[in-house]
Protein backbone atom coordinates (compact mmCIF):
# COMPACT_ATOMS: atom_id res chain seq x y z
CA UNK A 1 0.00 0.00 0.00
CA UNK A 2 1.16 3.62 -0.68
CA UNK A 3 2.84 5.80 2.04
CA UNK A 4 0.38 7.64 3.98
CA UNK A 5 0.28 10.49 5.90
CA UNK A 6 1.26 9.84 9.57
CA UNK A 7 -1.40 11.11 11.46
CA UNK A 8 -4.33 11.20 9.17
CA UNK A 9 -7.15 8.75 9.85
CA UNK A 10 -7.90 7.26 6.40
CA UNK A 11 -11.13 4.76 5.59
CA UNK A 12 -11.58 2.66 2.99
CA UNK A 13 -14.32 4.04 0.86
CA UNK A 14 -16.47 2.33 -2.14
CA UNK A 15 -15.43 -1.39 -2.72
CA UNK A 16 -12.83 -1.12 -0.45
CA UNK A 17 -14.85 -0.37 2.61
CA UNK A 18 -17.41 -2.62 1.42
CA UNK A 19 -15.03 -5.56 0.95
CA UNK A 20 -13.92 -5.00 4.52
CA UNK A 21 -17.09 -4.38 6.04
CA UNK A 22 -19.02 -7.83 4.89
CA UNK A 23 -16.04 -9.67 4.96
CA UNK A 24 -15.95 -10.80 0.73
CA UNK A 25 -13.24 -12.89 -0.58
CA UNK A 26 -13.15 -10.94 -3.74
CA UNK A 27 -10.32 -9.83 -6.17
CA UNK A 28 -9.08 -6.35 -5.19
CA UNK A 29 -10.84 -3.66 -7.69
CA UNK A 30 -8.27 -1.93 -10.03
CA UNK A 31 -9.26 1.18 -8.22
CA UNK A 32 -9.13 1.66 -4.03
CA UNK A 33 -10.08 4.59 -2.48
CA UNK A 34 -9.96 6.14 1.36
CA UNK A 35 -10.72 8.83 2.87
CA UNK A 36 -9.58 11.49 5.10
CA UNK A 37 -6.38 12.29 3.26
CA UNK A 38 -5.88 16.23 3.81
CA UNK A 39 -5.72 16.73 -0.38
CA UNK A 40 -6.92 14.32 -3.48
CA UNK A 41 -4.24 12.43 -5.02
CA UNK A 42 -3.31 9.13 -6.65
CA UNK A 43 -0.95 7.01 -6.10
CA UNK A 44 0.10 3.34 -8.09
CA UNK A 45 0.59 0.49 -5.70
CA UNK A 46 1.39 -3.44 -6.53
CA UNK A 47 -0.63 -2.96 -9.94
CA UNK A 48 -3.25 -1.06 -8.64
CA UNK A 49 -4.03 3.05 -8.39
CA UNK A 50 -4.97 4.00 -4.99
CA UNK A 51 -6.92 7.60 -4.81
CA UNK A 52 -7.09 9.13 -1.55
CA UNK A 53 -9.90 11.60 -1.13
CA UNK A 54 -9.95 15.18 1.47
CA UNK A 55 -12.84 14.01 4.17
CA UNK A 56 -15.52 16.16 2.80
CA UNK A 57 -15.83 13.07 -0.24
CA UNK A 58 -17.30 11.18 2.74
CA UNK A 59 -20.25 9.05 1.63
CA UNK A 60 -21.44 7.69 4.96
CA UNK A 61 -21.72 4.21 6.08
CA UNK A 62 -24.99 3.07 4.14
CA UNK A 63 -25.06 0.36 1.62
CA UNK A 64 -26.24 2.57 -1.47
CA UNK A 65 -24.05 5.41 0.03
CA UNK A 66 -20.84 3.52 -0.21
CA UNK A 67 -22.26 1.16 -3.51
CA UNK A 68 -22.84 5.01 -5.20
CA UNK A 69 -19.38 5.94 -4.54
CA UNK A 70 -17.81 3.16 -5.65
CA UNK A 71 -19.79 3.75 -9.14
CA UNK A 72 -18.99 7.15 -9.29
CA UNK A 73 -15.14 6.79 -8.21
CA UNK A 74 -13.98 3.04 -8.46
CA UNK A 75 -16.14 1.82 -11.78
CA UNK A 76 -17.97 -0.81 -12.42
CA UNK A 77 -16.60 -4.78 -10.75
CA UNK A 78 -19.26 -7.22 -11.41
CA UNK A 79 -16.98 -9.54 -9.17
CA UNK A 80 -17.37 -7.56 -6.02
CA UNK A 81 -20.85 -6.85 -6.23
CA UNK A 82 -21.66 -10.60 -6.99
CA UNK A 83 -20.27 -11.27 -3.99
CA UNK A 84 -21.73 -8.26 -2.04
CA UNK A 85 -25.29 -9.06 -3.11
CA UNK A 86 -24.99 -12.50 -2.10
CA UNK A 87 -24.52 -10.77 1.81
CA UNK A 88 -26.25 -7.71 1.76
CA UNK A 89 -30.20 -7.76 3.65
CA UNK A 90 -32.73 -7.01 0.65
CA UNK A 91 -34.24 -4.73 2.18
CA UNK A 92 -31.50 -2.22 2.34
CA UNK A 93 -30.97 -2.46 -1.35
CA UNK A 94 -35.09 -1.73 -1.79
CA UNK A 95 -34.93 1.22 0.76
CA UNK A 96 -32.17 2.72 -0.92
CA UNK A 97 -33.28 1.79 -4.58
CA UNK A 98 -36.95 3.34 -4.07
CA UNK A 99 -35.54 6.42 -2.29
CA UNK A 100 -34.35 7.67 -5.85
CA UNK A 101 -37.11 6.03 -8.33
CA UNK A 102 -35.25 7.56 -11.05
CA UNK A 103 -31.47 7.94 -10.13
CA UNK A 104 -29.32 6.31 -12.89
CA UNK A 105 -27.11 4.89 -10.65
CA UNK A 106 -29.95 3.35 -8.35
CA UNK A 107 -31.22 1.91 -11.29
CA UNK A 108 -28.21 0.45 -12.54
CA UNK A 109 -27.27 -1.57 -9.40
CA UNK A 110 -30.94 -2.70 -8.96
CA UNK A 111 -30.16 -4.03 -12.20
CA UNK A 112 -26.95 -5.68 -11.74
CA UNK A 113 -28.89 -6.97 -8.36
CA UNK A 114 -31.11 -9.15 -10.13
CA UNK A 115 -28.88 -10.15 -13.15
CA UNK A 116 -26.27 -11.28 -11.18
CA UNK A 117 -28.85 -12.86 -8.03
CA UNK A 118 -31.33 -14.12 -10.57
CA UNK A 119 -33.73 -12.86 -7.84
CA UNK A 120 -36.38 -9.96 -7.72
CA UNK A 121 -36.69 -7.32 -5.48
CA UNK A 122 -39.94 -6.27 -4.24
CA UNK A 123 -39.96 -3.16 -6.50
CA UNK A 124 -42.50 -1.89 -9.49
CA UNK A 125 -41.20 -1.26 -12.57
CA UNK A 126 -39.29 1.73 -13.37
CA UNK A 127 -41.75 4.27 -15.31
CA UNK A 128 -39.57 7.51 -15.11
CA UNK A 129 -35.80 8.19 -15.82
CA UNK A 130 -34.92 7.48 -19.36
CA UNK A 131 -32.82 4.40 -20.35
CA UNK A 132 -29.05 4.51 -19.05
CA UNK A 133 -26.15 2.50 -20.26
CA UNK A 134 -25.44 -0.37 -17.85
CA UNK A 135 -21.56 0.64 -18.56
CA UNK A 136 -20.29 3.96 -19.74
CA UNK A 137 -18.88 3.22 -23.03
CA UNK A 138 -16.42 5.76 -22.49
CA UNK A 139 -14.68 4.09 -19.91
CA UNK A 140 -15.79 0.37 -20.74
CA UNK A 141 -15.53 -1.73 -23.91
CA UNK A 142 -19.59 -2.45 -24.77
CA UNK A 143 -21.40 -4.86 -27.49
CA UNK A 144 -22.65 -2.32 -29.83
CA UNK A 145 -26.51 -4.24 -29.59
CA UNK A 146 -27.34 -3.87 -25.70
CA UNK A 147 -30.48 -5.53 -24.14
CA UNK A 148 -33.02 -3.56 -22.99
CA UNK A 149 -34.07 -3.87 -19.82
CA UNK A 150 -37.57 -2.24 -19.64
CA UNK A 151 -38.14 -3.21 -15.88
CA UNK A 152 -34.83 -1.05 -15.28
CA UNK A 153 -34.98 1.03 -18.22
CA UNK A 154 -31.31 0.32 -18.47
CA UNK A 155 -29.41 -0.79 -21.12
CA UNK A 156 -27.22 -3.56 -20.59
CA UNK A 157 -24.20 -3.39 -22.66
CA UNK A 158 -21.85 -5.90 -20.83
CA UNK A 159 -19.68 -8.35 -22.98
CA UNK A 160 -21.19 -11.51 -21.73
CA UNK A 161 -23.52 -13.39 -19.94
CA UNK A 162 -24.16 -14.06 -16.02
CA UNK A 163 -22.75 -17.46 -16.54
CA UNK A 164 -19.16 -15.97 -17.60
CA UNK A 165 -18.90 -11.79 -18.45
CA UNK A 166 -15.45 -10.44 -18.41
CA UNK A 167 -14.77 -6.53 -18.07
CA UNK A 168 -12.34 -4.47 -20.39
CA UNK A 169 -11.58 -0.98 -19.52
CA UNK A 170 -10.87 1.84 -22.04
CA UNK A 171 -7.27 2.72 -20.81
CA UNK A 172 -5.06 5.51 -22.18
CA UNK A 173 -2.80 2.49 -23.81
CA UNK A 174 -5.27 0.92 -25.75
CA UNK A 175 -6.70 4.34 -27.09
CA UNK A 176 -3.76 4.48 -28.64
CA UNK A 177 -3.09 1.11 -29.26
CA UNK A 178 -6.70 1.06 -31.30
CA UNK A 179 -5.51 4.66 -32.89
CA UNK A 180 -2.54 2.55 -34.86
CA UNK A 181 -4.45 0.65 -37.06
CA UNK A 182 -2.43 -2.55 -36.35
CA UNK A 183 -4.41 -3.99 -39.69
CA UNK A 184 -3.34 -1.25 -41.97
CA UNK A 185 0.41 -1.52 -40.59
CA UNK A 186 0.39 -4.43 -41.63
CA UNK A 187 -0.55 -4.53 -45.05
CA UNK A 188 2.26 -1.90 -44.88
CA UNK A 189 4.88 -4.06 -44.22
CA UNK A 190 3.74 -6.87 -46.67
CA UNK A 191 3.22 -4.22 -49.38
CA UNK A 192 7.00 -3.82 -49.16
CA UNK A 193 7.66 -7.66 -50.30
CA UNK A 194 7.00 -9.10 -53.74
CA UNK A 195 3.61 -11.28 -53.81
CA UNK A 196 6.27 -14.72 -54.18
CA UNK A 197 8.09 -14.47 -51.29
CA UNK A 198 5.09 -13.77 -49.26
CA UNK A 199 3.54 -16.92 -50.33
CA UNK A 200 6.69 -18.59 -50.01
CA UNK A 201 6.94 -17.13 -46.19
CA UNK A 202 3.52 -18.55 -44.81
CA UNK A 203 5.04 -21.69 -44.43
CA UNK A 204 7.89 -20.42 -42.38
CA UNK A 205 5.53 -18.71 -40.18
CA UNK A 206 3.39 -21.70 -39.91
CA UNK A 207 5.98 -23.57 -38.73
CA UNK A 208 7.69 -20.63 -36.34
CA UNK A 209 4.34 -20.30 -35.07
CA UNK A 210 3.76 -24.00 -34.29
CA UNK A 211 7.80 -24.67 -32.52
CA UNK A 212 7.05 -21.09 -30.49
CA UNK A 213 3.89 -22.25 -29.35
CA UNK A 214 5.37 -25.79 -27.98
CA UNK A 215 8.64 -24.12 -26.90
CA UNK A 216 6.56 -21.65 -24.59
CA UNK A 217 5.57 -25.05 -22.66
CA UNK A 218 8.92 -25.94 -22.96
CA UNK A 219 7.84 -29.12 -25.09
CA UNK A 220 9.42 -30.20 -28.70
CA UNK A 221 6.79 -31.85 -30.95
CA UNK A 222 7.94 -34.32 -32.81
CA UNK A 223 6.54 -34.33 -37.10
CA UNK A 224 3.39 -35.43 -36.36
CA UNK A 225 2.29 -33.22 -33.82
CA UNK A 226 4.19 -30.06 -35.95
CA UNK A 227 2.26 -30.92 -39.17
CA UNK A 228 -1.12 -31.19 -37.39
CA UNK A 229 -0.67 -28.05 -35.81
CA UNK A 230 0.58 -26.14 -38.95
CA UNK A 231 -2.91 -27.36 -40.39
CA UNK A 232 -5.16 -26.07 -37.29
CA UNK A 233 -2.86 -22.57 -38.05
CA UNK A 234 -3.67 -22.85 -41.93
CA UNK A 235 -7.69 -23.15 -41.28
CA UNK A 236 -7.63 -21.07 -38.31
CA UNK A 237 -9.96 -18.67 -40.71
CA UNK A 238 -12.08 -20.92 -42.14
CA UNK A 239 -14.32 -21.60 -39.26
CA UNK A 240 -15.35 -21.01 -35.85
CA UNK A 241 -13.10 -22.79 -33.49
CA UNK A 242 -14.89 -21.46 -30.32
CA UNK A 243 -17.50 -24.35 -29.56
CA UNK A 244 -17.25 -27.65 -27.14
CA UNK A 245 -16.98 -29.79 -30.27
CA UNK A 246 -14.17 -27.68 -31.77
CA UNK A 247 -12.37 -27.14 -28.43
CA UNK A 248 -12.12 -31.22 -27.77
CA UNK A 249 -11.28 -31.43 -31.44
CA UNK A 250 -8.46 -28.71 -31.02
CA UNK A 251 -7.28 -30.40 -27.56
CA UNK A 252 -7.34 -33.97 -29.51
CA UNK A 253 -4.89 -32.29 -32.05
CA UNK A 254 -2.21 -30.90 -29.96
CA UNK A 255 -1.61 -33.14 -27.49
CA UNK A 256 0.09 -36.53 -27.31
CA UNK A 257 -2.28 -39.05 -28.53
CA UNK A 258 -2.87 -40.96 -25.40
CA UNK A 259 -3.81 -37.91 -23.31
CA UNK A 260 -6.84 -36.82 -25.27
CA UNK A 261 -9.52 -35.90 -24.02
CA UNK A 262 -13.34 -36.39 -24.65
CA UNK A 263 -14.75 -34.17 -22.78
CA UNK A 264 -14.11 -31.60 -20.35
CA UNK A 265 -11.86 -32.06 -17.03
CA UNK A 266 -13.37 -33.95 -14.29
CA UNK A 267 -10.43 -33.52 -12.06
CA UNK A 268 -8.73 -30.90 -10.75
CA UNK A 269 -5.93 -28.99 -12.26
CA UNK A 270 -3.05 -26.79 -11.72
CA UNK A 271 -0.14 -25.13 -12.62
CA UNK A 272 2.68 -25.72 -10.56
CA UNK A 273 6.67 -26.27 -10.48
CA UNK A 274 8.81 -29.23 -8.90
CA UNK A 275 11.36 -28.01 -6.55
CA UNK A 276 12.82 -30.62 -5.15
CA UNK A 277 10.13 -32.78 -3.16
CA UNK A 278 8.12 -29.58 -3.18
CA UNK A 279 5.62 -28.32 -5.27
CA UNK A 280 5.36 -24.74 -5.97
CA UNK A 281 1.93 -23.92 -7.44
CA UNK A 282 1.49 -20.74 -9.77
CA UNK A 283 -2.27 -21.19 -10.47
CA UNK A 284 -5.24 -23.15 -9.04
CA UNK A 285 -8.30 -23.76 -11.99
CA UNK A 286 -11.96 -23.89 -11.33
CA UNK A 287 -13.70 -26.93 -9.80
CA UNK A 288 -14.41 -29.66 -12.17
CA UNK A 289 -17.77 -29.23 -11.30
CA UNK A 290 -17.85 -25.14 -11.96
CA UNK A 291 -16.47 -26.11 -15.50
CA UNK A 292 -19.18 -26.92 -17.86
CA UNK A 293 -21.18 -23.72 -17.11
CA UNK A 294 -17.91 -21.86 -17.52
CA UNK A 295 -17.30 -22.90 -20.63
CA UNK A 296 -21.05 -22.63 -21.58
CA UNK A 297 -20.85 -18.91 -20.30
CA UNK A 298 -16.96 -18.47 -22.43
CA UNK A 299 -18.67 -19.77 -25.87
CA UNK A 300 -21.43 -17.85 -25.13
CA UNK A 301 -19.80 -14.72 -24.63
CA UNK A 302 -17.53 -15.24 -27.54
CA UNK A 303 -20.99 -15.56 -30.12
CA UNK A 304 -21.89 -12.56 -28.47
CA UNK A 305 -18.75 -10.60 -29.01
CA UNK A 306 -18.68 -11.64 -33.04
CA UNK A 307 -21.27 -9.66 -34.29
CA UNK A 308 -21.42 -7.02 -30.99
CA UNK A 309 -18.43 -5.40 -30.58
CA UNK A 310 -16.08 -3.49 -32.62
CA UNK A 311 -12.42 -4.41 -31.92
CA UNK A 312 -11.16 -7.88 -33.09
CA UNK A 313 -8.46 -7.44 -30.27
CA UNK A 314 -10.69 -7.36 -27.70
CA UNK A 315 -12.45 -9.99 -28.69
CA UNK A 316 -9.12 -12.49 -29.09
CA UNK A 317 -8.03 -11.44 -25.34
CA UNK A 318 -11.17 -12.06 -23.69
CA UNK A 319 -11.78 -15.23 -25.22
CA UNK A 320 -8.60 -16.89 -25.63
CA UNK A 321 -7.26 -15.30 -21.79
CA UNK A 322 -10.52 -16.66 -20.58
CA UNK A 323 -10.21 -20.23 -21.95
CA UNK A 324 -6.56 -20.71 -20.26
CA UNK A 325 -8.31 -19.62 -17.35
CA UNK A 326 -11.11 -21.73 -17.14
CA UNK A 327 -8.57 -24.53 -18.12
CA UNK A 328 -11.13 -26.79 -19.23
CA UNK A 329 -8.45 -30.00 -20.50
CA UNK A 330 -5.86 -31.78 -18.61
CA UNK A 331 -3.51 -30.88 -21.38
CA UNK A 332 -3.19 -28.39 -24.23
CA UNK A 333 -4.58 -25.67 -23.02
CA UNK A 334 -1.86 -22.76 -23.02
CA UNK A 335 -1.24 -23.88 -27.37
CA UNK A 336 -5.68 -23.68 -27.77
CA UNK A 337 -5.36 -20.66 -25.95
CA UNK A 338 -2.54 -19.16 -28.47
CA UNK A 339 -4.90 -20.78 -31.43
CA UNK A 340 -7.90 -18.99 -30.92
CA UNK A 341 -6.12 -15.72 -30.50
CA UNK A 342 -5.10 -16.27 -34.22
CA UNK A 343 -8.57 -18.17 -34.84
CA UNK A 344 -10.43 -14.80 -33.88
CA UNK A 345 -8.01 -12.63 -35.36
CA UNK A 346 -8.66 -14.21 -38.57
CA UNK A 347 -12.26 -14.78 -38.75
CA UNK A 348 -12.76 -11.11 -37.55
CA UNK A 349 -10.78 -10.16 -40.43
CA UNK A 350 -7.83 -8.34 -38.86
CA UNK A 351 -5.42 -10.20 -40.28
CA UNK A 352 -4.83 -10.43 -44.19
CA UNK A 353 -6.35 -12.91 -45.62
CA UNK A 354 -4.02 -16.36 -45.55
CA UNK A 355 -1.75 -14.65 -43.57
CA UNK A 356 -0.70 -15.38 -39.95
CA UNK A 357 1.04 -13.41 -36.93
CA UNK A 358 3.77 -15.09 -35.17
CA UNK A 359 2.63 -13.97 -31.65
CA UNK A 360 4.01 -16.85 -30.08
CA UNK A 361 7.51 -16.19 -31.06
CA UNK A 362 6.81 -12.47 -29.34
CA UNK A 363 6.11 -14.54 -25.74
CA UNK A 364 8.50 -17.24 -26.39
CA UNK A 365 11.26 -13.83 -26.65
CA UNK A 366 9.41 -11.71 -23.93
CA UNK A 367 8.40 -14.42 -21.68
CA UNK A 368 8.12 -12.29 -18.46
CA UNK A 369 5.59 -9.88 -20.24
CA UNK A 370 3.66 -13.25 -21.13
CA UNK A 371 3.88 -14.38 -17.35
CA UNK A 372 2.97 -10.69 -16.28
CA UNK A 373 -0.14 -10.78 -18.49
CA UNK A 374 -1.36 -14.32 -17.39
CA UNK A 375 -0.12 -13.32 -13.41
CA UNK A 376 -2.25 -10.17 -13.55
CA UNK A 377 -5.45 -12.24 -12.51
CA UNK A 378 -3.49 -15.52 -11.09
CA UNK A 379 -1.40 -13.79 -8.69
CA UNK A 380 -4.16 -12.04 -6.55
CA UNK A 381 -5.97 -15.12 -7.33
CA UNK A 382 -3.91 -17.12 -5.21
CA UNK A 383 -4.24 -15.55 -2.45
CA UNK A 384 -7.84 -16.32 -2.18
CA UNK A 385 -7.59 -20.30 -3.08
CA UNK A 386 -7.55 -22.67 -0.26
CA UNK A 387 -6.21 -25.95 -1.27
CA UNK A 388 -4.68 -29.47 -0.60
CA UNK A 389 -2.16 -31.11 -2.26
CA UNK A 390 -1.09 -34.65 -1.39
CA UNK A 391 2.22 -36.39 -2.04
CA UNK A 392 1.25 -37.64 -5.51
CA UNK A 393 0.23 -34.27 -6.71
CA UNK A 394 -3.84 -34.68 -6.30
CA UNK A 395 -5.02 -31.49 -5.59
CA UNK A 396 -8.93 -30.64 -3.23
CA UNK A 397 -9.41 -27.17 -3.49
CA UNK A 398 -11.95 -25.93 -0.31
CA UNK A 399 -12.49 -22.30 -1.91
CA UNK A 400 -15.36 -21.64 -3.98
CA UNK A 401 -13.93 -20.88 -7.27
CA UNK A 402 -16.88 -20.25 -9.98
CA UNK A 403 -17.37 -16.47 -8.44
CA UNK A 404 -13.78 -16.09 -9.05
CA UNK A 405 -13.30 -16.64 -12.57
CA UNK A 406 -16.93 -16.04 -14.29
CA UNK A 407 -16.67 -11.84 -13.79
CA UNK A 408 -12.79 -11.23 -14.25
CA UNK A 409 -11.10 -7.96 -15.60
CA UNK A 410 -9.13 -8.85 -18.48
CA UNK A 411 -7.68 -5.11 -19.21
CA UNK A 412 -4.42 -5.80 -19.07
CA UNK A 413 -4.38 -8.79 -20.69
CA UNK A 414 -5.73 -6.93 -23.54
CA UNK A 415 -3.49 -4.23 -23.60
CA UNK A 416 -0.83 -7.25 -23.53
CA UNK A 417 -1.83 -8.77 -26.65
CA UNK A 418 -2.28 -5.32 -28.39
CA UNK A 419 1.83 -5.10 -27.47
CA UNK A 420 2.39 -8.31 -28.80
CA UNK A 421 0.70 -7.95 -32.03
CA UNK A 422 2.56 -4.58 -32.37
CA UNK A 423 6.15 -6.50 -31.69
CA UNK A 424 5.18 -9.22 -34.37
CA UNK A 425 3.81 -6.77 -36.78
CA UNK A 426 7.28 -4.34 -35.66
CA UNK A 427 9.98 -6.93 -35.39
CA UNK A 428 9.33 -10.12 -35.58
CA UNK A 429 7.12 -9.86 -39.17
CA UNK A 430 10.00 -7.48 -40.84
CA UNK A 431 13.09 -9.85 -39.44
CA UNK A 432 11.51 -12.82 -40.98
CA UNK A 433 10.43 -11.72 -44.01
CA UNK A 434 13.72 -9.17 -44.51
CA UNK A 435 15.60 -12.58 -43.50
CA UNK A 436 13.43 -14.72 -46.42
CA UNK A 437 14.05 -11.97 -48.78
CA UNK A 438 17.81 -11.76 -48.07
CA UNK A 439 18.16 -15.72 -48.11
CA UNK A 440 16.43 -15.23 -51.97
CA UNK A 441 19.04 -12.53 -52.89
CA UNK A 442 22.31 -14.73 -51.17
CA UNK A 443 21.34 -17.59 -53.58
CA UNK A 444 21.14 -15.78 -56.60
CA UNK A 445 24.43 -14.14 -55.83
CA UNK A 446 26.42 -17.20 -55.25
CA UNK A 447 24.14 -18.92 -58.05
CA UNK A 448 26.48 -16.20 -60.19
CA UNK A 449 29.26 -16.44 -58.80
CA UNK A 450 29.67 -20.80 -58.93
CA UNK A 451 27.01 -23.07 -59.90
CA UNK A 452 26.54 -25.62 -57.37
CA UNK A 453 24.16 -28.60 -55.83
CA UNK A 454 21.35 -26.66 -53.73
CA UNK A 455 22.35 -28.72 -50.42
CA UNK A 456 25.83 -27.14 -51.19
CA UNK A 457 24.26 -23.41 -51.28
CA UNK A 458 22.36 -23.72 -48.20
CA UNK A 459 25.09 -25.01 -46.55
CA UNK A 460 27.18 -22.06 -47.56
CA UNK A 461 25.28 -19.67 -46.49
CA UNK A 462 24.55 -21.00 -43.48
CA UNK A 463 28.33 -21.31 -42.51
CA UNK A 464 29.21 -18.16 -43.51
CA UNK A 465 26.31 -16.64 -41.30
CA UNK A 466 27.55 -18.39 -38.37
CA UNK A 467 31.05 -16.59 -38.99
CA UNK A 468 30.10 -12.94 -39.39
CA UNK A 469 30.01 -13.87 -43.56
CA UNK A 470 32.94 -15.26 -43.88
CA UNK A 471 33.98 -18.88 -44.81
CA UNK A 472 36.08 -20.75 -42.35
CA UNK A 473 39.04 -22.16 -43.45
CA UNK A 474 37.50 -25.89 -41.31
CA UNK A 475 34.38 -25.13 -42.79
CA UNK A 476 35.79 -24.58 -46.22
CA UNK A 477 38.35 -27.75 -46.24
CA UNK A 478 35.60 -30.06 -44.81
CA UNK A 479 32.67 -29.03 -47.51
CA UNK A 480 33.86 -26.59 -50.01
CA UNK A 481 37.22 -28.02 -50.94
CA UNK A 482 36.74 -27.80 -54.25
CA UNK A 483 36.34 -23.57 -54.61
CA UNK A 484 38.76 -21.37 -55.74
CA UNK A 485 39.85 -18.67 -53.69
CA UNK A 486 38.88 -16.15 -56.22
CA UNK A 487 35.32 -17.30 -55.62
CA UNK A 488 35.28 -17.95 -52.49
CA UNK A 489 36.48 -14.23 -51.62
CA UNK A 490 33.71 -13.25 -54.20
CA UNK A 491 31.17 -14.95 -52.28
CA UNK A 492 32.09 -13.41 -49.15
CA UNK A 493 31.62 -9.92 -50.60
CA UNK A 494 28.36 -10.90 -51.93
CA UNK A 495 26.94 -11.97 -48.80
CA UNK A 496 28.76 -9.26 -46.40
CA UNK A 497 26.74 -6.45 -49.42
CA UNK A 498 23.63 -8.55 -49.05
CA UNK A 499 23.26 -8.85 -45.10
CA UNK A 500 24.90 -5.66 -43.85
CA UNK A 501 23.62 -4.62 -40.68
CA UNK A 502 21.13 -4.11 -39.48
CA UNK A 503 20.46 -7.64 -39.82
CA UNK A 504 17.15 -9.34 -38.57
CA UNK A 505 17.55 -12.61 -35.86
CA UNK A 506 17.78 -16.12 -37.98
CA UNK A 507 15.10 -18.07 -38.57
CA UNK A 508 14.04 -20.56 -36.31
Amino acid sequence: MANRPRHSILRPAGYAALIEQYALAALPNWHVSFVGATTRRLEASDGTLEEFYPGRYWPGDALGAQLEFAFKYDGVNLGILAQLFKRVQPQELVEYIQSKPSGKTARRIWFLYEWLTKKSLPIEDATRGNYVDLLDPELHYTVSTPQMSRRHRVRNNLLGTQAFCPQVRRTLRLEKFEASDLTQRCQAVLDEFAPDLLRRALGFLYTRETRSSFAIEHIQPDSSRTERFVTLLQNAGREDLCSKSQLIYLQNNTVDPRFCDSDYRTTQNYVGQSIGWRERVHFVSPKPEDLEALMQGLIECHQQLRGGLDSAVVHAAVVSFGFVYLHPFEDGNGRIHRLLIHNILAQRGFTPPGFIFPVSAIMKSAPEDYDAALEAFSAPLMRLIDFDLDAQGQMEVHSETASLFRYIDLTHQTESLFDFITRTIETELVAELTFLERYDRSVEAIQNIVDMPNRLLDLLIRCCRQNDWKLSARKRASHFELLTDEEVARVEVALASINATPNPPPAD
